[in-house]
């Protein structure tokens, strides 16, 4: 009798990528070696991009928490990477440290995230900005603006900032508002100082440049939220005029102004974050005294209108951010992150500490966009398992 004859079953590469993109950032890197055409399509933009579109579909989130845990909002601040599998309720999984920032006070300023890249940034005063893609653990470090500054400065202040990107293009992008200072002295013999918003730079991470671009002349605050790029646009609230919205496309490279939503206040009264809704720009407002804190959400789709009102939350501080569901990332007078489930009005605290308003939430899905740059490397991040360790 014959040995049995094994058969070889072979799916077609459509078939297979198509599996291949609905799985982790983490099982695809292992998966690099196994051969050399998956490693190549797994670098193609469609792979890439459908990979992405996949885990948007599926609202496949990951979350981290930026804090500090020192005595003084002005000691050292990291980043925790927290489980978000529901058996494991938030539990911190990795505790991330940035030597590269760690010499600025509150550092790094967060902005994104962007097809699931963050954009780093030396607050205030400096200029150093990274990019960051925490799924593949890629960093990359921003080269010097070789922008003309205007002689005779003192120092120049890299005070707002924008991170996006052009699906024209293809291309990720950092936009920086610049603050060049000077000093003379008077007839007195005084030393005078001279601060304003003189320029605007554009960073392209395809050319890997800065070039300089024309100013309205309205400066934006920035969001306390990390997510203030919606679908090709960045949004900053104007910072001379209080019922407007300063935006920038992505794609054209033009700034313009939109007005706020009536909300029924005065920013003198209230709050205001700008975020990303679903895909639209969402506005909320709390207040700046008391403390039963009230949240009002309005999202901007051809008109505002206000999505949902969470009245007199005992306890809460301020929002951090939005998880599924519409659930409410939000921090408690006792600097404590709580989850706030408006549809049964319940309020559960996760057990992670800051100092007070230190915390910073970011949700972002998974993504294999590459960016020239290095892997995590202990000059730069330090990455450690949090087993064991208390939140």
């Amino acid at each position: 009798m014959q040995g049995s004859i094994k058969t070889r079953l072979e799916l077609p590469e459509m078939l297979v990528l198509e599996i291949l993109s609905k799985l982790h950032v983490k099982s695809l890197i292992r998966f690099r070696c196994v051969c050399k055409p998956w490693s190549s399509s797994f670098e193609t933009p469609h792979f890439i991009t459908k990979h992405h579109r996949n885990n948007l579909k599926n609202n496949n989130l990951n979350l981290l928490i930026k804090r500090c845990h020192g005595a003084t909002r002005d000691d050292i601040h990291y980043f925790s990477q927290l489980s978000t599998e529901k058996d494991q309720n938030f539990r911190v999984k990795h505790n991330i440290h940035l030597p590269f920032f760690e010499n600025f006070v509150h550092a790094p300023l967060v902005h994104g995230p962007c097809n699931g890249i963050l954009c780093l940034a030396e607050p205030v005063v400096g200029h150093n900005v990274a990019l960051w893609n925490p799924s593949t653990r890629e960093f990359k470090i921003l080269p010097q603006s070789t922008v003309q500054r205007p002689p005779g400065l003192e120092y120049t202040s890299f005070d707002r900032l924008g991170f996006g990107y052009d699906s024209q293009t293809d291309d990720f992008k950092v936009v920086i508002f610049v603050s060049n200072c000077f000093t003379w002295e008077n007839e007195e013999g005084m030393s005078i100082y001279s601060h304003s918003i003189d320029q605007v730079e554009l960073y392209s991470l395809k050319s890997d440049s800065w070039k300089e671009i024309s100013f309205s002349g309205v400066d934006g605050y920035d969001s306390s939220l990390f997510n203030n790029y919606v679908s090709g646009f960045i949004y900053w609230q104007a910072c001379t005029v209080d019922d407007l919205i300063l935006s920038f496309d992505m794609v054209n490279e033009k700034f313009s102004t939109s007005p706020l939503p009536e909300f029924g206040g005065s920013l003198e009264q209230y709050y205001l974050d700008l975020l990303d809704f679903n895909g639209f720009l969402g506005a909320i407002f709390y207040p700046r005294e008391g403390t039963n804190k009230s949240f009002d959400l309005w999202v901007m789709n051809g008109s505002w209108t206000k999505q949902f009102s969470v009245e007199s939350i005992l306890g809460a501080e301020r929002p951090l951010g939005f998880w599924k569901n519409g659930e409410l990332f939000l921090e408690s007078s006792d600097q404590e992150l709580v989850l706030f489930d408006p549809s049964i009005k319940e309020l559960r605290n996760l057990g992670i500490h800051a100092y007070q308003e230190t915390m910073r939430i970011t949700t972002y899905v998974e993504s294999l966009v590459t960016l020239n740059g290095r892997l995590e490397h202990e000059e730069y991040i330090i990455r450690r398992p949090a087993e064991g360790e208390s939140n």
